[in-house]
């Protein structure tokens, strides 16, 4: 090779190849290394085919390393956690002070703030940055988020400009994020809005098969036409297509031959848990996460059923007889409004994180750059980052007026859905605790009061009023008794 490429990328599985591929098609030298040397080659093939992309493979890290232009940037695709660490320590040894590495895995936000401090240490820079769109994304235009030491990003951006996926009307799916583990932290709560999603998507789809008894090809027809309007999005096109899939190895459509079962990374956990440590109320998402532990008690679940049915709690759904148009227009309304809730409470998360670390995160610029590329890409975010542009410090984008008015023209369809479902024995646990949430944020006054008067009687731990500033106390037992007598 006569001359050193532009940029490094190490691990090899299907993401890493995908994105050195992107990389080079968009006309950077890339040099790639994998522990595993069979996958360097692999790349290296697919690169001649790929149309003799200029991606040069090293079966070490040292030549790996040295075939880098200075400074250095080398972008890992490794799985988190140790496999990281390891990376690092396999790489740093060759690199000089000025050099920098980007992690490109689903990484927890922490890990990657301390990584950070130790590359400062050796004079290296570091950033984490989330990846979004899967094997296409990577290889044909991502979403992009990264975080970390800006002077390292300044010297990828002409590169991720180019990667990243384009937007006719909002430009490349890229932004500098923000300071420390920033991009990782908005990559989980991308991938927490992305539960959600799928979680309301399948309510949808049950509730229409479940209670409407639409075929397969009714379902198809039904979300291809969803694509076309408010709902236009990723996850709705690929939906209308599972359903066109017919079974390669029997009779009917292989998405009812799939097991009910769903998988999970970890990202919608964390997404959870951060929502409790920041006292950010997330029950959608949270309904979400619920869901797919449930789907996992496959064995318990059919157990279950037998029981149930001896009672005719399974038999709800016979007698069930409904305009199936009408429902359709419902189920459209309700899943909609129960989106702008999910993506609600996963902007307010990513506020309050920002708030606490101090990132000064822009949430219109993080809508845009998920408009393409990523697996949360819709319409909907033009919607989102407009709001934003409205009102940078906009509490929630409930209370958008835009947003407002569509959540008022929805919510009597939404309730509809909603009622149709609990009394027919289909869960909605998603749809349910979206209204749930829309109804408790649009009450002026709540029954806290009766919880916190509760707290007060057992614990002691006092009170507000509504007509007097201070803290209370009330012997609650004491009064209670004597009013007794």
């Amino acid at each position: 090779m006569a001359i050193p490429t532009r940029i490094g990328l190490a691990g090899l599985a299907v993401m890493g190849q995908n994105l050195a591929l992107n990389i080079a098609e968009k006309g950077f030298p890339i040099s790639v290394y994998n522990r595993t040397t069979s996958k360097v080659d692999e790349t290296v093939e697919r690169a001649k085919q790929e149309g003799n992309l200029p991606v040069y493979g090293f079966h070490d890290p040292e030549s790996f390393v040295r075939s880098i232009q200075k400074p250095r940037v080398i972008i890992m695709l490794v799985k988190a956690g140790p496999p990281v660490d390891q990376t690092i320590k396999t790489l740093s040894v060759y690199m000089e002070k000025g050099d920098c590495i980007i992690d490109g895995g689903n990484e927890w936000y922490e890990n990657t703030e301390r990584r950070e401090k130790a590359m400062a240490e050796l004079g290296l820079l570091y950033l984490g940055m989330g990846v979004s769109g899967g094997e296409e994304g990577a290889r044909h235009g991502p979403s992009l988020m990264p975080g970390g030491a800006f002077e390292a990003y300044k010297y990828i951006e002409d590169i991720l400009l180019k990667v990243a996926a384009q937007v006719s009307d909002s430009g490349p799916c890229v932004t500098y994020i923000g300071k420390g583990g920033s991009g990782n932290f908005v990559k989980m709560i991308h991938n927490g809005i992305e539960y959600g999603d799928m979680q309301l998507i399948a309510e949808a789809y049950d509730v229409l098969k479940s209670v409407g008894k639409l075929s397969n090809e009714e379902l198809h027809q039904v979300f291809s036409e969803w694509n076309k309007g408010e709902l236009l999005s990723f996850l709705i096109e690929i939906t209308a297509d599972i359903f066109l899939v017919k079974d390669d190895k029997g009779d009917g459509y292989l998405v009812d031959k799939v097991l009910d079962k769903t998988g999970m990374k970890g990202t919608g956990k964390w997404t959870v848990q951060q929502a409790a440590e920041l006292s950010v109320a997330a029950p959608t998402i949270a309904s979400s996460l619920d869901s797919r532990f449930l789907s996992g008690l496959k064995e318990e679940r059919v157990e279950a059923a037998k029981v149930f049915k001896s009672s005719g709690v399974s038999d709800i759904l016979v007698d069930q007889a409904v305009d199936k148009q009408k429902l359709i227009d419902d189920v459209r309304q309700a899943l909609y409004a129960s989106k702008i809730c999910s993506y609600a409470q996963g902007m307010n998360l990513i506020r309050a994180k920002s708030m606490e670390k101090g990132w000064d995160l822009e949430l219109g610029e993080l809508a845009r750059i998920w408009k393409g590329g990523c697996i949360i890409r819709a319409i909907f975010l033009d919607r989102i980052k407009k709001a934003y542009d409205r009102n940078p410090n906009l509490a929630n984008l409930l209370v958008d007026p835009e947003f407002a008015k569509e959540m008022i023209d929805r919510q009597s369809a939404w309730r509809r859905v909603v009622c149709l479902a609990i009394n027919s024995g289909v869960s909605t646990p998603g749809m349910s605790s979206s209204l749930a949430y829309f109804d408790t944020y649009r009450r002026g006054r709540l029954p806290a009061n009766l919880v916190q008067a509760q707290r007060d009687y057992f614990g002691a731990h006092t009170y507000e009023r509504i007509d007097v500033s201070g803290s209370f106390h009330t012997e609650w037992f004491k009064i209670s008794k004597q009013a007794k007598i």
